[in-house]
């Protein structure tokens, strides 16, 4: 799957990114997040994300995330983005110099949630996969990009019509990292029916 300027589009363009033989880098913005109202009370819808629109409604997506996060909150993964009310997202999340936190957050009609299981610090390199069945969505990850674990199904309430989707990464404090996105995939829906 290439990635270029032609079909791809930014939402919060970041200051410092390259396109570099098929992968992305980009620096993260301070202050830069997507969150609403839960728990905390704020609302962010600044971070930056790399998009592609689609209206096929059965695929997956698939892309290797290699980030050096540095301070709390740090994150960077995949994205699916409506409008500031409604989106998913998948990342990992600097918590401290032991721990980080894999998680995904669903929004619908303006409220945040937040799933998450703690894994080492030291990983820094992650395969997340969207896939896509209709309004119906599932996250998973892989740390080899071989084998992959399911991190959540959830439903969009506005995810049945065009979408767009694709990376993301902030830093919600004062922080600044790199991230690299690279092995891009666009294939047939790979969450399979049960039966």
């Amino acid at each position: 799957m290439e990635v270029n300027n032609e079909q791809w589009f930014w939402l919060n363009e970041p200051p410092s990114y390259q396109f570099i033989d098929g992968s992305v880098h980009l620096k993260t913005v301070p202050a830069t997040d997507f969150w609403q109202r839960t728990y905390y009370g704020f609302r962010n819808d600044n971070a930056s994300a790399l998009q592609i629109q689609t209206k096929e409604t059965y695929f997956s997506f698939t892309v290797k995330v290699k980030f050096d996060t540095q301070k709390r909150f740090d994150q960077a993964g995949i994205l699916l983005y409506l409008d500031s009310e409604n989106w998913l997202k998948a990342s990992s999340e600097y918590k401290n110099e032991l721990v980080q936190r894999l998680g995904s957050v669903v929004t619908n009609n303006g409220y945040s949630d937040w799933a998450t299981s703690d894994i080492p610090a030291t990983i820094n390199t992650i395969w997340y996969r969207l896939s896509r069945r209709e309004a119906d969505y599932r996250l998973d990850y892989s740390l080899d990009g071989e084998s992959f674990s399911q991190m959540r199904i959830c439903h969009l309430f506005k995810g049945d019509q065009e979408i767009a989707f694709g990376i993301y990464a902030c830093s919600p404090e004062d922080s600044s990292f790199d991230a690299v996105f690279s092995d891009f995939e666009l294939t047939e829906c790979l969450w399979k029916e049960h039966v």
